[in-house]
């Protein structure tokens, strides 16, 4: 009995050890704690900003069309409807960055499940999954997105389901590695041979192990789902207006890029930045949790 609890313990050091060194390898990556800032800041902004804005974002005024910036109130001007852009560029990233947001934590969730499967279960399950995954990733997967958009009504809800549905490919390949480098550990062995379910043994011995891939995975994946929807809006297979998201508001402006280009810049500026800040955020911690690292 004391020696269990004696193995635990030193497990329990391990983990913290490890945890801790990463914590410090990634604070000491300036630009990826910059980019954490940043998000966090840009997230809070469209989550509390809302509530206090003045003007509505969908209020139309064609007496007051491309105002520019500071006049009548409107902090960086009006569009083409007289809308106020400011307010457009907030609510438009609250959409954004909400669907980038919900499509990555969908394509993680069935990443993670079906590359679990496939590399705890191996056999028959294993090579379904994965021809099935060569399959997904044998094919342009933006054109699968036009097709299903085109299929079905266009909605947030369906334009999040559709990304998830077609992105989880690379987290089930990623997990499956993971897994069978765990299940092949002295611990797990020792656990089954313990009496542990199959699934406890999978989801409180390995996938524990799997957490620091899923999480950089977890990164770039809202990257690309805001990136994606984006490229969707812009096609006009996106959020339909007058919901604003920065792709729709990109494609509405490209009409006016030579006599207004400030609402082609705004929005533009903004999926640059933010797909930016988390490809940084995602190299940041894919370094400070790399095992093999030092300091």
């Amino acid at each position: 009995m004391s020696a269990e609890i004696t193995t635990q313990a030193e497990a329990q050091g391990r983990e913290e050890s490890y945890w801790g060194r990463a914590r410090r390898r990634f604070f000491k990556n300036r630009l990826a704690v910059i980019a954490l800032i940043v998000l966090i800041v840009m997230h809070g902004a469209v989550i509390i900003l809302p509530h206090f804005l003045k003007h509505d974002p969908d209020t139309i005024n064609l007496f007051g069309r491309f105002l520019p910036p500071g006049s009548k109130g409107h902090l960086l001007g009006t569009d083409e409807m007289g809308r106020d852009v400011f307010a457009r560029l907030i609510h438009g990233g609250r959409v954004s960055l909400g669907i980038g947001f919900s499509a990555m934590l969908g394509s993680i969730i069935i990443g993670t499940m079906l590359g679990a499967l496939a590399g705890f279960w191996g056999g028959w399950v294993d090579m379904i999954i994965m021809r099935v995954t060569d399959a997904m990733l044998s094919f342009p997967v933006f054109f699968i997105l036009l097709t299903l958009l085109t299929i079905l009504a266009t909605s947030i809800k369906t334009i999040v389901l559709v990304i998830a549905l077609t992105s989880w490919m690379n987290v089930a390949r990623i997990v499956r590695g993971e897994v069978l480098r765990a299940k092949a550990s002295q611990y797990v062995e020792a656990a089954i041979a313990l009496g542990n379910s199959n699934w406890s043994v999978l989801f409180r011995h390995i996938l524990p192990q799997s957490m620091s891939s899923i999480i950089v995975s977890a990164t770039l994946g809202v990257a690309y789902s805001i990136l994606t929807e984006s490229s969707l809006s812009y096609l006009g297979l996106g959020v339909k207006p007058p919901t604003a998201s920065w792709g729709n508001m990109l494609s509405g402006a490209r009409s006016y890029i030579w006599s207004a280009p400030k609402l082609v810049m705004y929005p533009g500026l903004l999926i640059f930045a933010t797909v930016l800040l988390y490809n940084a955020l995602g190299d940041g911690l894919r370094d400070a949790l790399d095992t093999s690292a030092r300091g």
